[in-house]
């Protein structure tokens, strides 16, 4: 089935998504696809046809979103403990993936009408080095696409990312970019591989687990959970309808929540600058006396100003690395 589902909704669901679109709607949502397994043995098939058709319900589920204007979905593909399941379904798992970013890339100028930008989040250095082509060159042929945005987390963790991310400003520190000091919530937030992308305003689970999985740990701190009993495969616009109401229900509190808490990562952050000019007046200091109110704030300024600086060049960096290794890898596929 084709990434890209055409087709309106009937009158019935125009009317619901009219009426919920009166409201406050997620811009970002992200599924956990759960239940595929269940609904192959519910069903008497093949485990490799549950995965199929949970493939073509994310189709079918991209196609409702649209309609529903939330220009953004991430969707949790496959876990890194998923290689821990049998040789025979995850190198099923595997070959399903290569046959749909093959088929992502046939249908390339349907994704450039609809300017969807596919994004794929993972150590893709986990995958065999056929898949990890492939995913490279979806990525590279749909990056500048900005008016939808599809993140396939795939060979992916939570923790994974946040290690990975504190080992990025690490690799900075070493490299001279930033300094030791410079390392914050913010900036860690900034080296996640979902960077390019706000936070998810609503998460999605389904088949009646209520648990992350390690999916989106710290993005989701201040989103709206909802977690469903219907098998993926048998997921519905009417689930997702209920899903935005309890999102919309939440709004307002969610909202409140993220404002305190950028306020509180402005405040942490200026503090941390105070100290670090504190600690740089002293050293200057001859007379062991305290710098004055005026030469304390312009130093501030001075300090802000050269740590910005220093973070910008970083992240120009880290983007030019991790851009490079999907074009390298492009290359790579030429030269095969």
């Amino acid at each position: 089935m084709s990434w890209i589902k055409e087709g309106e909704l009937n009158l019935i669901e125009k009317i619901s998504a009219n009426i919920l679109k009166a409201g406050p709607m997620p811009k970002h949502v992200a599924f956990i696809m759960d239940g595929n397994r269940r609904f192959a043995r519910k069903k008497n098939l093949e485990r490799q046809e549950g995965h199929t058709q949970g493939f073509n319900k994310l189709a079918e589920t991209l196609r409702w979103c649209k309609h529903l204007n939330i220009p953004e979905v991430t969707v949790y593909a496959f876990s890194i403990e998923n290689f821990k399941r049998t040789k025979e379904e995850v190198d099923g798992l595997m070959e399903l993936a290569k046959q749909k970013f093959r088929k992502l890339l046939e249908e390339r100028e349907n994704l450039e009408k609809h300017g969807v930008c596919i994004r794929v989040l993972g150590d893709l250095n986990m995958l065999p080095l056929d898949l990890q082509q492939l995913i490279a060159k979806a990525v590279v042929t749909t990056k500048n696409h900005n008016k939808c945005f599809l993140n396939v987390c795939f060979a992916y963790t939570s923790r994974y990312e946040i290690t990975n991310a504190v080992r990025e400003m690490a690799w900075g520190v070493e490299q001279g970019l930033i300094k030791a000091s410079d390392v914050s919530e913010t900036l860690l937030s900034e080296c996640l591989y979902s960077n390019s992308s706000p936070n998810p305003d609503l998460l999605i689970r389904t088949s009646g687990e209520v648990r992350l999985s390690d999916f989106l740990l710290w993005q989701t701190s201040h989103s709206c959970l909802v977690f469903q009993s219907v098998l993926w495969p048998e997921y519905s616009f009417w689930n997702l309808c209920e899903a935005i109401v309890q999102y919309q229900l939440n709004h307002k509190s969610i909202q409140k929540a993220r404002d305190l808490h950028r306020e509180e990562q402005a405040l942490e952050q200026l503090e941390a600058d105070r100290a670090c000019v504190a600690e740089h007046l002293q050293r200057q200091s001859n007379n062991g006396k305290p710098a004055d109110a005026q030469k304390r704030r312009e130093a501030l300024q001075r300090h802000i100003a050269c740590r910005e600086a220093r973070v910008q060049d970083f992240l120009r960096a880290l983007k030019h690395k991790r851009n490079s290794f999907f074009h390298d890898l492009c290359s790579e596929t030429v030269l095969n």
